[in-house]
């Protein structure tokens, strides 16, 4: 079978007010720190203006699934804007959202957009506003395993429910067999991991087993793991270093952490005709299918998650920066408002696009920065 890889009080006082100034900021996708990029014209060459906010620390949390792209996008604004710190804390989207709830960072970002309820609850740190999502980041769900001697493995939706349901419990389970023809798969017991904090990524994966597999999917997609049974790990790390070390298992986590630990992952069997690897270009194609469900300068997005269109891969997150319309804090609203502007631009997404990260689509983007100015 052919594989297609295709003013509310908040404590986060940055110092006095700094006077804005625009620099030039290179986007870099590499991880190296020093200064010799400064000179490289390949990199001048895609320069970007910024401009900077105040000086001090501003302070972000949530989800695990941005990491890489927040690592990135920190390292080139303050390589820009001296003296400003950024310091974003990886801890998963549930636990950002709650941060950003009790006013104690400035953004959250999260896989999952806001509830109703905690929309309602932002109203008490947001003064006179709320809070809204932005989308920042597109990217795959891959679904990665460790199986000696299977390089190449072919899942369907109703299948992938099975096994995290703790129903279908060896690799050489009939169903499992019926979508990889002619491959050697072992009686090895299936082991599955899940992330064991509240998280995006849980509740992405979870939206696609309920569109895409309603009568093997019972369970209610949301930020926490539902399912009895199975390995759990902390954030998309710890889920991606368990399957690498466990023979037999199987998990779920963004694309760069399949990629950084050398981790095999699933082939989506979508009904579109072939097997869909996960990759940024498949991500999206199914992301070009998102609505904006979001009302005004919200722009909450709803995901295509049993789609079955050619080359498009089903599960794909859209990441949010969680923030204040109304009423942010300000002494951090200037460079709230410099770094998304930055993460925004078209040199903030392409810094991040060999790090397993696609573009927002088009539209998406134009929509975000004309938001972006409009935070008060």
């Amino acid at each position: 079978m052919k594989l297609q890889r295709i003013g509310r009080s908040r404590g986060l006082a940055l110092g006095a007010v700094a006077v804005v100034t625009s620099l030039t900021l290179a986007a870099c996708g590499s991880d190296d720190n020093s200064d010799t990029d400064q000179g490289d014209p390949t990199k001048a060459a895609n320069a970007a203006d910024v401009t900077c906010g105040d000086k001090g620390e501003l302070l972000a949390a949530g989800s695990s699934a941005q990491k890489n792209a927040m690592d990135q996008w920190v390292k080139d604004f303050q390589a820009a804007c001296s003296g400003t710190t950024i310091n974003y804390q990886a801890n998963g989207s549930g636990a950002g959202i709650e941060s950003f709830l009790a006013g104690k960072v400035a953004f959250a970002g999260s896989d999952a957009a806001l509830k109703p309820e905690e929309v309602e609850r932002s109203k008490e740190v947001c003064d006179s506003g709320q809070g809204i999502n932005l989308p920042m980041v597109v990217g795959p769900i891959a679904v990665g395993y460790n199986l000696k001697g299977v390089d190449n493995l072919v899942l369907d939706a109703k299948t992938m429910a099975g096994i995290f349901d703790s129903k279908i419990k060896k690799w050489d389970d009939q169903s499992i067999k019926d979508l990889n023809p002619g491959v050697d798969l072992p009686s090895t017991p299936i082991q599955t991991v899940h992330r064991s904090d509240d998280s995006g990524t849980t509740k992405n994966f979870l939206q696609y087993l309920s569109a895409a597999a309603p009568d093997a999917w019972s369970y209610e997609a949301d930020k926490k793991w539902p399912a009895k049974g199975g390995q759990s790990a902390d954030g998309s790390s710890g889920v991606a270093a368990q399957v690498k070390q466990a023979e037999g298992s199987i998990g779920y986590f963004e694309i760069s952490y399949a990629d950084a630990n050398q981790i095999k992952t699933v082939a989506l069997d979508t009904g579109a005709g072939e097997p869909i690897v996960a990759s940024t270009e498949a991500a999206s194609k199914a992301i070009a299918e998102a609505k904006i469900v979001g009302q005004g300068n919200d722009l909450a997005m709803e995901v295509a998650y049993d789609t079955k269109a050619a080359g498009a891969y089903p599960i794909s997150l859209v990441t949010y920066e969680i923030v204040c319309d109304k009423g942010n804090n300000s002494d951090t609203l200037k460079s709230v408002k410099a770094f998304l502007e930055y993460t925004a631009s078209e040199a903030g997404q392409q810094s991040i696009a060999d790090k397993g990260y696609a573009p927002l689509p088009t539209e998406v983007a134009e929509k975000v920065r004309k938001v972006i100015p409009t935070l008060s």
